[in-house]
């Protein structure tokens, strides 16, 4: 069985003077909650995990566990580019309660094909939890090829990929390669429904942290057959997602939580606030789309 089907949002952990605000991340997953969203994926790129201690990387995914009390799955981000600490992470997720657990490429050391492979394999062999993969060759400098992907694959708690590298190309060689029982999530907001087009299961989301509704909307209307809703919603979309990544992401999506009083307007550095033209370009974006006054 899929992890998940339909929109996981990659939520943000939200930073009041310094600490996590565990008040205001209680609030957010109850409203991705009520707003549809069909999983919570915590501590990935998206939540500032670079950014966070171990202990707190595993908080906020015991928390999210807590908070979520199995109405939908939680996916706890625990990649790192060093193998053995990322089985402590596995390990430490598992024990937390996650569902399953979203792996990103060991980035900066640039693995070869063969380190890459046997890398994911001791992580799979650590856990009894489903891993989904993450290929996000912007950040990581290391691409998860469709033949590494096919190989891996065939791990059989390897189940599925997150795929950000906006090649769609690739996209389709991938689901071309992919045996049954392997999912295909999309990891850019722009292309979730091409890659839904070629037999995606959903997408794991920026967008969907402040329009759930739609996110999981565009989803559920494409694999119901309504092909040309869900692509209405992803043209609609369009302009408000390219404001999300006009920098850094998370920057612009917490700063739009912000706007909409979600959240506070706090980072941990390098991360920082946004620049005042970008921000007025995202508010007028929010506004256009509905989501502001």
């Amino acid at each position: 069985m899929a992890v998940f089907e339909g929109s996981g949002v990659a939520v943000i952990t939200p930073f009041r003077n310094g600490k996590i605000d565990f008040e205001s991340f209680a609030a957010l997953i109850e409203w991705q909650i009520a707003e549809g969203t069909d999983a919570i994926v915590a501590a990935g790129t998206t939540g500032e995990a670079s950014t966070l201690s171990d202990d707190e990387q595993i908080e906020v995914i015991r928390f999210a566990v807590e908070t979520a009390a199995g109405r939908i799955p939680v996916v706890a981000g625990v990649g790192s580019n060093e193998t053995s600490h990322g089985l402590r992470l596995t390990e430490r997720a598992e024990k937390a309660g996650a569902d399953a657990l979203l792996h990103v490429t060991p980035y900066y050391n640039k693995a070869s094909r063969r380190g890459m492979i046997e890398h994911f394999r001791v992580m799979a062999q650590a856990t009894s939890l489903p891993i989904l993969l993450y290929s996000v060759a912007g950040r990581t400098g290391m691409n998860i090829a469709p033949d590494v992907c096919e190989e891996l694959a065939g791990i059989d708690n390897i189940v599925g990929i997150k795929e950000a590298s906006g090649d769609i190309s690739q996209v389709v060689e991938i689901a071309r390669r992919a045996p049954e029982g392997f999912d295909l999530y999309s990891g850019n907001d722009d292309m979730i429904v091409p890659l839904l087009s070629v037999g995606g299961k959903g997408v794991i989301s920026v967008l969907a942290n402040i329009a759930p509704r739609d996110t999981h909307d565009m989803v559920e209307r494409y694999l119901a057959g309504d092909v040309r809703a869900a692509a209405a919603i992803q043209l609609r979309a369009k302009p408000l997602i390219d404001a999300l990544f006009c920098e850094v992401n998370p920057i612009p999506v917490k700063a739009a939580l912000y706007m909409m009083g979600k959240c506070a307007y706090e980072y941990r550095l390098p991360l920082c606030q946004m620049e005042s033209a970008n921000f007025e370009k995202l508010k007028k974006e929010m506004r256009t789309y509905g989501l502001l006054p």
